[in-house]
């Protein structure tokens, strides 16, 4: 008896032979009428990864289908608007022009607010608008050198409706691509769109407007979930500030509306209400809805990565995805959707070094542009400042002043002496950036200068590259404002969680990197569009378990 029953148990295990079972394959998803790509700001793998444990809405449905928990924005500057212009046309900053959320333009300087010249080119702006600078600009696509998927799907079939809604305009931007149907964002005071477009009288916006100005006007204090309470500790800043703990907001100021958790809610809300505004997924084509959801972004900069803030943010994500994902699935329409952010992040110095890292540190101010200038000027009797920049790191321009007969000197004298410091890791030239090979290391082993490499365009970019070391934050401990910011080429600020869902997908989790160009190439290989892989930088990457292949 008891050897029946393990004979039946055996053949119903598949075990016996010529009776194995074969495992159901999982099957090619329905072509998608509805692409829905979420950024999600500063959302670091590390950030990721620390919270699994706690998703319990939108995030743990797309823990459920293709996960790659480490994935990359490989280039050097980690920044908004390079990370939105990779991750839907398929290209690095280098192919996409975007090489910084601002670069500088030594020959065709503006009139700034003082009257002094303004170098600088924001990346979301028209710099041709008469009259505008770099604190004062008209919001456009026009410095985006690629398509994006938006605009590949609207050449295929003008009836394709690309919908872009963000927190930030160079992200609503960046998605959105040339000419979306609708692109709305947050432009410090209000919810608004491109210059001719008056988006006020929509519902949808009219209605988190009023919402927003209700909340800058009585602030509410956050309430942090149970399992964030553990992460309440008071940090003191050098600036006489701290982090750590919720702290009431000024009411009337908009600007800290951008750190609650009610503000991508707004975001969310708009993107929902144009599910239905414009028909999303509703008609023959393909249509696409891309939302840039800003606040962990904010929170990052202004209380860091570790605190019962940030933990309390990626909570509101999680429930805010959870939202998406109920609306898509009362739709009935055959949607895939893809969570990615623009960037890492990295905690505030003083908290880090109170958790055991005591490599981190505040820059020195002599290594910002103006203080070097000085360094410079006295060495060869300039007498305007020798470098153009905003910041200690990145790219660094020499200015047009320098006599012709002493740009090489100065040039050498200025890579010297930003060598010299021990807070600088590497300093690369114009000519050394553009003259290295296409890498050929996997990602995990990409050397310094091919992830600067990666965000160079010879248009744009400065004279020399100055990467920091590890660990070194380019906020000073002079400053005020912001405590914690990104922009490095180190790992905590270029890997990103990349997560792919659709209805019946089979779910496997893949630890190795793979890039954020990859998705544009991956979502166009779902639903039948031709990319040429000469235009793009990305791959194809197969997410479907098993032997099928979306990749053909």
């Amino acid at each position: 008896m008891i050897g029946r029953l393990l004979l039946a148990a055996v053949a119903g295990l598949g075990l016996l032979a010529g009776s194995a079972v074969v495992p159901k394959a999982p099957a090619t998803p329905s072509k998608p009428k509805l692409i829905v790509v979420v950024s999600v700001d500063q959302f670091s793998a590390d950030l990721f990864n620390q919270y699994r444990g706690t998703y319990s809405a939108g995030l743990k449905r797309l823990l459920g289908g293709v996960v790659f928990p480490a994935g990359y924005q490989s280039h050097a500057a980690t920044e908004t608007c390079p990370g939105h212009s990779t991750i839907l046309t398929g290209g690095h900053p280098a192919r996409t022009g975007i090489i910084a959320n601002n670069w500088m333009d030594p020959a065709h300087p503006r009139t700034g607010k003082d009257g002094k010249p303004d170098y600088t080119v924001y990346c979301a702006e028209d710099p041709s608008t008469p009259g505008s600078n770099s604190a004062h600009y008209t919001v456009s696509p026009r410095l985006l050198k690629m398509p994006t998927l938006g605009d590949r799907l609207k050449a295929v079939d003008p009836q394709s409706k690309v919908v872009s809604i963000s927190g930030k305009d160079r992200a609503a931007v960046m998605l959105g691509g040339q000419n979306p149907n609708l692109a709305i964002w947050w432009d410090g005071k209000t919810f608004t769109s491109f210059k001719g477009r008056d988006v006020s009288a929509m519902a949808s916006v009219k209605a988190a407007n009023e919402h927003a100005q209700k909340a800058i006007a009585k602030p509410v204090l956050p309430v942090a979930p149970a399992h964030c309470l553990m992460d309440t500790r008071l940090v003191s800043l050098p600036n006489g500030g701290s982090v750590g703990t919720f702290k009431p907001r000024t009411p009337g100021d908009p600007k800290l509306l951008r750190t609650a958790p009610e503000f991508d809610r707004y975001t969310m809300d708009m993107a929902l209400a144009a599910l239905d505004e414009q028909k999303l997924g509703a008609g023959a084509t393909t249509d696409l809805l891309a939302i840039g959801l800003s606040g962990t972004d904010y929170v990052g900069h202004t209380y860091g990565t570790e605190g019962v803030e940030m933990c309390t943010q990626i909570a509101t994500v999680d429930i805010l995805l959870g939202k998406l994902f109920a609306k898509l699935d009362r739709l009935g329409r055959p949607y895939a959707i893809v969570v990615t952010a623009d960037h890492g992040g990295h905690d505030v110095v003083e908290r880090n070094v109170e958790n055991g890292l005591p490599a981190a540190q505040r820059v020195e101010m002599a290594l910002f542009p103006k203080a070097m200038s000085k360094i410079l000027s006295g060495e060869f009797g300039l007498t305007e400042e020798a470098l153009i920049g905003d910041a200690p790191f990145g790219d660094l321009y020499l200015s047009r002043s320098i006599p012709a007969e002493k740009r090489d000197a100065v040039l050498s004298a200025a890579i010297a002496h930003y060598r010299e410091s021990p807070q600088v890791e590497a300093v690369f030239t114009k000519d050394q950036i553009a003259k290295a090979p296409a890498p050929r290391a996997s990602l995990e082993d990409w050397s310094m200068l091919d992830r600067v490499r990666a965000n160079f365009d010879p248009e744009r970019s400065g004279d020399f590259y100055v990467v920091l070391k590890s660990f070194v934050t380019p906020i000073p401990r002079e400053v005020s404002g912001y405590v914690a910011t990104h922009g490095s080429p180190w790992g905590y600020d270029r890997r990103v969680p990349i997560l792919y869902w659709w209805k019946g997908i089979a779910h496997y989790e893949q630890p190795n990197g793979i890039e954020t160009v990859d998705i544009l190439p991956t979502l166009a290989s779902l639903i039948g569009l031709f990319v040429p892989q000469a235009e793009i930088d990305g791959r194809c990457i197969d997410v479907m378990a098993g032997a099928p292949s979306n990749c053909r």
